[in-house]
């Protein structure tokens, strides 16, 4: 089982994942993916087309993310479209641009409570969550 979902299983209630994109100006493919994740998320199907562009994240390309589309179901018009619409170009800038005030530099990058995870193992998630819960509850 990957390790966010862990994370959600062991604090169903309490955490919520939040993703943003940070596509890295090296990368010849990380902002189409982004968006292609994006319009994906449309059709439902974020998690799934996230998981197959990082899985081949060393082979992107147009035909990649049109195959990836294809092999999840999606409207494939649908999908194109949205590749193009301007909210979602405009939702990339703006999680790109929440990475850079966030300190970000490189991918992936994991916060919580605005704090960033340098242990990302299990006990590592687990230690800081229940940190920032037991602050929030009053504990220390």
């Amino acid at each position: 089982m990957p390790l966010l979902e862990q994370v959600l299983e062991k604090n169903p209630v309490k955490v919520k994942i939040v993703f943003k994109n940070f596509p890295l100006q090296n990368h010849k493919f990380a902002q189409k993916a982004a968006a292609a994740a994006l319009s994906a998320d449309r059709q439902g199907k974020f998690w799934p087309f996230h998981d197959r562009l990082f899985d081949s994240y060393n082979k992107l390309s147009d035909e990649k993310i049109q195959e990836l589309a294809v092999l999840l179901g999606l409207n494939m018009e649908a999908f194109n479209n949205d590749l193009k619409n301007p909210a979602i170009q405009a939702k990339i800038r703006q999680d790109f641009q929440d990475g850079n005030q966030a300190g970000v530099r490189g991918t992936p990058a994991v916060y919580i409570n605005g704090r960033v995870l340098k242990n990302r193992t299990f006990a590592g998630f687990q230690e800081i969550i229940d940190r920032e819960l037991g602050k929030i509850s009053g504990k220390k």
